[in-house]
């Protein structure tokens, strides 16, 4: 295990560009030895969305920094404002996405970090989930 780090700056993150979003990683085992936590701030230009998707073992919470989020979790969908989140169970079905016209910021908190269940297992092209929102298409993460 990592030595932990109690204390995190802008330059202690790890920074991922993803077709979506950009994603600047704060917490996880390896930049801060968080034992069970992963923290990031993911920043979403308007029109694109992480399609549904699931971690299973793992709990999120999203809390919007800034902008709007088009935020579903299972079958409800709810349009949440800065200052507010959602809490999402282990295993469930989530999509977020920025409805615009303003960047989407937010952070993600997830649990059982080290868990031996896969991170993030994608199900947007599944019933009832392709019903809810038409996917875009975006070439592959690596």
């Amino acid at each position: 295990m990592s030595e932990v780090k109690t204390h995190l700056t802008a330059p202690d993150a790890k920074h991922i560009d993803l077709p979506w979003c950009h994603v600047e990683e704060f917490v996880t085992p390896a930049n801060a030895g968080s034992a069970d936590l992963y923290l990031c701030r993911a920043t979403f230009p308007p029109g694109e969305a992480h399609l549904f998707h699931y971690h299973p073992g793992r709990e999120e919470i999203i809390y919007v920094l800034e902008g709007q989020a088009e935020q579903w979790v299972g079958e409800e969908k709810r349009v949440l404002k800065a200052g507010e989140m959602a809490l999402i169970p282990a295993g469930m079905p989530h999509m977020t996405y920025n409805p615009g016209p303003d960047t989407l910021k937010f952070l993600a908190v997830l649990n059982n970090i080290r868990g031996s269940e896969p991170m993030v297992v994608d199900c947007f092209r599944e019933e009832p989930w392709v019903s809810h929102f038409t996917p875009i298409e975006y070439p592959p993460v690596s």
